[in-house]
């Protein structure tokens, strides 16, 4: 690893302290990025409506639970035979969301201390891939989301948007209890 010219090898400390970092900087990126996208659909929301289209907002609510709801059902039926009811929902895909967001983050953590040049776009291409990786692959993959293919790009801007939001957050907020710890 290098780090301010010179060449030393990774402690395990360093290591720790990175992972705590990001586990801190997920977290609190995973809140950040419910508070983008809660806006965004607000005001998405609301600029229909001035343009009447009430109908079409109908339709998306109906599509049915999101992906992170989704997992969480599949855990519940799967490792406890438990189908999760409406109210469990409410809670259990948010905190798919938050663990999942969390551990992503303390593995960016303990990746930046091994190759540091991985935080060089502070988070942004970190957050880029994340949205590859989970919302273009990985969940329709598992069968949580439709292909990419059947959304259309407005729908996959707002995601990018939404996991750069993400990145830099959590590449901001680790930076920071990195260099408290």
């Amino acid at each position: 690893m290098v780090s301010n010219g010179r060449t030393r090898s990774p402690a395990a400390t360093d290591l720790v302290k990175g992972l705590a970092a990001g586990l801190i900087g997920g977290l609190v990126a995973s809140w950040t990025m419910n508070q983008f996208q809660a806006l965004t659909t607000k005001l998405a929301e609301e600029m229909e409506k001035s343009q009447g289209g009430k109908k079409k907002q109908a339709a998306q609510k109906k599509e049915g639970d999101d992906a992170t709801v989704k997992a969480a059902s599949a855990i519940s039926e799967g490792l406890f035979d438990h189908k999760l009811t409406k109210s469990e929902k409410k809670v259990a895909g948010p905190a798919v969301h938050y663990a999942l967001g969390t551990l992503t983050g303390g593995l960016y953590g303990a990746a930046a201390e091994l190759a540091p040049i991985i935080s060089s776009g502070v988070g942004l291409p970190f957050g880029a891939v994340f949205w590859l990786a989970a919302d273009e692959a990985a969940v329709p993959a598992l069968g949580l989301s439709k292909a990419p293919t059947e959304y259309p790009l407005s729908t996959h801007a707002y995601a990018l948007a939404s996991h750069f939001v993400y990145g830099l957050t959590t590449d901001i907020v680790r930076r920071a209890v990195r260099r408290a710890l």
